[in-house]
């Protein structure tokens, strides 16, 4: 599945939270639908609560490989961290098939 234009059908369609802080809030405000993080953040330490935080809530998390692709998916001329999809707008049978891991 490719989570990049999940998150650019979402940001189109929908609503979607970039950034750690944005995400991390959106994750314990339980608003978050999908929270997709880039791999290649470094330190590893800024990404590394989102999988535990999901988890605990039940959101589906997706860990890809660059945060470059991230940022470019979430239309932003600099790279992405986190991204927290809010409302999933077109993208949501894609974001409904997802179980949480």
């Amino acid at each position: 599945m490719d989570f990049y234009s999940i998150v650019e059908k979402a940001k189109k369609t929908g609503k979607i939270d970039k950034g750690t802080n944005e995400v991390t809030k959106a994750i314990e405000l339980g608003v978050a639908k999908l929270v997709v993080y880039a791999k290649d953040v470094e330190p590893k330490e800024i990404v590394a609560h989102l999988s535990v935080l999901c988890k605990e809530k039940g959101i589906p998390c997706q860990e890809v490989d660059s945060k470059q692709k991230l940022g470019i998916a979430v239309g932003i001329g600099v790279s992405a961290s986190a991204v927290a999809i809010i409302d999933a707008g077109d993208a949501k049978q894609e974001v409904a098939a997802l179980k949480v891991k």
